[in-house]
């Protein structure tokens, strides 16, 4: 092959190889137009419906457990349900800061006092004391961790919003901490909290495609088998005879 037809090869492989270009370009992360209805994109990732509603929950129960664990420190009969009681106060004190400011860096609006149920709660446990009241108070502080708990765990499985994937691993560890305590108390009444649900069937698993077309690994592979065929080809082809 003369120095003609080498040009001619090497600039057929060039404009394959610029074609690879606009594959790996044509693959963004997010787009804020396709993202569900609900969702909304900023500097740290997606920010989904459940990631909002994460921060209002985390934000109500601190608007209520930081008092209770205030109150039991000075209704409680026993002493270790004050210390569990120091415990949750302390702990939600530090852990509404840190709502807020996540909460303000995302544009997300909170509430500024407890809902109807929860402040509820408070009256009921001002109205005892002594042991009545640390049953009472082990037993509705309980179930709601167990219940924020499980929003909590699955915020933090499933968010694609960085600055809430760190707040949620916050939030888990604090929320597993205040049930472990709560637990040591030893008034836990195990028969009263909600049953796990039944597992559902597992989903056959589908292939995972960007938008846009196949894998991009894939394309690859195409691309470069093609680059191979077409210069094999093209020196075949310009070969001198």
């Amino acid at each position: 092959m003369n120095t003609g037809h080498l040009f001619r090869a090497a600039a057929l492989a060039a404009a394959v190889l610029l074609a690879l270009g606009p594959v790996a370009a044509a693959q963004p992360a997010a787009a804020a137009d396709d993202l569900p209805p609900g969702w909304s994109l900023n500097e740290f990732g997606p920010l989904g419906p459940a990631d909002r509603d994460l921060l209002v929950r985390v934000r109500l129960a601190g608007l209520w457990e930081a008092p209770a664990g205030q109150q039991a420190q000075e209704r409680a009969g026993d002493q270790r349900i004050k210390d569990i009681g120091h415990h949750l106060m302390t702990d939600h004190l530090k852990l509404d800061v840190e709502v807020r400011r996540v909460a303000a860096k995302l544009g997300v609006a909170l509430p500024d006092k407890p809902s109807p149920e929860q402040q509820g709660w408070l009256d009921e446990f001002s109205a005892l004391r002594g042991d009545a009241y640390d049953r009472v108070w082990v037993a509705r502080l309980r179930a709601a961790h167990g219940k924020v708990f499980g929003v909590v765990a699955g915020v933090r499985a499933g968010t694609r919003n960085q600055v809430i994937r760190e707040f949620a691993q916050q939030a888990v560890t604090v929320v597993m901490k205040h049930m472990t305590l709560l637990e040591s108390s030893g008034l836990v009444d195990y028969g009263s909290l909600p049953t796990a649900p039944a597992p559902a069937a597992a989903p056959v698993p589908a292939a995972r495609n960007r938008v846009g077309g196949p894998p991009q690994p894939l394309i690859w592979l195409v691309l470069v088998a093609a680059l191979a065929v077409g210069t094999v080809t093209a020196a075949r082809v310009w070969r001198p005879r």
